[in-house]
């Protein structure tokens, strides 16, 4: 089953991806809350790198490219 809820967000790398040759984890702010899939990438992504989900591939499994806050890392920072 597929679930496109995921896509448009923003998701911190939890276990690195190797591209291609398999998948990681992606931690993504979603519900309310934060929720975990098995993320792919085009190439490797190393624990700890902000990432942008771009498609669904079904059931807790996304696709994700890296991602950069065009607004800075000061965004959403108070001050």
């Amino acid at each position: 089953m597929r679930d496109d809820s995921a896509i448009g967000h923003v998701g911190v790398i939890v276990i690195a991806t190797r591209g291609p040759a398999g998948p990681g984890e992606v931690l993504v702010k979603i519900r309310g809350g934060s929720e975990t899939y098995l993320a792919w990438s085009e190439t490797p992504l190393p624990r700890g790198a902000t990432v942008l989900v771009i498609e669904s591939r079904g059931a807790r499994t996304v696709d994700v490219a890296e991602w950069e806050d065009p607004l800075g890392p000061e965004a959403g920072a108070a001050g």
